[in-house]
């Protein structure tokens, strides 16, 4: 998705800080973007009319796999939301048990 081509970093503040992650931290956060198996969808249930709204899921560099919500505001990634992914997300995206 050219999507990510654009962006130019990652947005960091209170409004999305360490403390709306669960267990996920900054850090994690943009490893997962570098995952080269990362999967990447619209989140078009979610998305706002001004603001398109995504899933990326993917592992950090130690193996961690999370589920992050994320946008993209004036080529800046800002993450909504991050958590280790279900069971049953890894079944349906990794084909995992």
């Amino acid at each position: 998705m050219s999507l990510l081509w654009e962006v130019e970093c990652f947005e960091w503040d209170d409004g999305n800080s360490e403390k709306n992650l669960h267990r996920a931290t900054n850090e994690e956060c943009e490893e997962v973007f570098q995952d080269p198996q990362k999967r990447l969808v619209e989140d078009a249930d979610h998305s706002l009319k001004e603001e398109s709204r995504y899933i990326l899921l993917g592992r950090t560099q130690e193996g961690k796999q999370l589920f992050i919500v994320f946008t993209v505001r004036d080529k800046k990634i800002r993450i909504i939301s991050a958590r280790e992914m279900h069971q049953k997300e890894l079944e349906k995206f990794y084909g995992q048990e």
